[in-house]
């Protein structure tokens, strides 16, 4: 049976005056987690910033990144802050990874190899996994050399690293290098592919990926659909109805969430599609938080790869 989380993400084009409470606002409603997405060229908050003022200001909320960029960044210092987020508030981080930013302008401020951004997050992958569960590593790398990087204590639950992304190679990776996949723009029955094809790429590689380790973000726009957000999903996923996508009304978010968990997702980040978080907020209680007091046991679709 699977334990079923919905967290949210503040409105888009929200800033810091917008972010300033939200945590506590979050908490003392019950909500479970906050997710913050890397936008540079956007009035949104940095997520490392935004999750170390959130983890500050509460004491249950989880919060995570969704998702934050890798390839571009060296693997030591995105393990530091890792390693004391974890350190100031246990089991409270959970940062998801991506391979590019979603907006092609913000390319050029993750610089990699021309041609070899793939390859970099792999090693990345390895080298921060190494660093996070590790005292002392050493690492020979095409990109990276580090030799005795001690980063200091480790927390006692060693920290998952999800990943995102929709394409073979990407959900090959989650399976060969994180513990988690975190989707987005994705048809339920297309959840039910990528499951699969994260746990046979597990499988291959010897590993397996826990089972409540599967989730997706989902927009809800109940008050019509922005131009900029069709675009997007156009663009995401070409020929795909925008409304198989994103949902247009919470009856519809719930449908869609239900038939993703049917799938076998149990996590599910909620963004707004318009700027009235408060209102968003009451709705996601009412119509999605009873969702996680139920279990799920995938009643239609297959388990597993194997």
């Amino acid at each position: 049976m699977l334990k079923i989380r919905l967290g949210v993400a503040p409105a888009q084009g929200s800033g810091p005056a917008e972010f300033a409470g939200l945590a506590e606002r979050l908490e003392a409603a019950g909500v479970d987690s906050l997710w913050l997405s890397e936008l540079v060229y956007s009035p949104e908050v940095d997520p490392m910033i935004g999750m170390a003022h959130a983890l500050a200001r509460t004491s249950k909320l989880k919060v995570g990144t969704g998702v934050a960029i890798l390839p571009g960044r060296h693997p030591v210092l995105v393990a530091k802050q890792l390693l004391t987020l974890a350190g100031l508030a246990p089991k409270r981080v959970l940062p998801v990874f991506g391979l590019r930013p979603a907006r092609t302008a913000e390319h050029d401020l993750f610089p990699v190899p021309e041609g070899r951004r793939a390859a970099v997050f792999d090693e990345s992958l390895v080298l921060l996994r190494r660093l996070l569960d590790e005292d002392d590593v050493s690492f020979e790398g095409e990109f990276f050399q580090v030799s005795g990087a001690t980063l200091g204590p480790r927390p006692a639950k060693p920290l998952d690293v999800w990943l995102g992304g929709t394409a073979p190679a990407a959900l090959a990776r989650v399976g060969r290098l994180a513990d988690g996949w975190l989707g987005s723009f994705h048809t339920p029955s297309e959840s039910l592919a990528a499951r699969l094809a994260i746990q046979r790429a597990a499988s291959e590689a010897g590993r397996e990926i826990e089972e409540d380790h599967f989730g997706l973000s989902l927009v809800v726009a109940d008050k019509g659909l922005p131009d900029a957000l069709t675009s997007m999903a156009a663009r995401r996923r070409p020929g795909v109805p925008v409304t198989d996508l994103i949902a247009t009304s919470w009856p519809e978010a719930r449908r869609l969430v239900e038939q993703h968990i049917e799938a076998g997702l149990s996590k599910f980040v909620i963004r707004p599609g318009h700027g009235d978080f408060e209102e968003f907020l009451e709705k996601f209680q009412s119509e999605l938080v009873p969702l996680q007091n139920q279990n799920s046991s995938w009643p239609r679709f297959p388990q597993s790869a194997t």
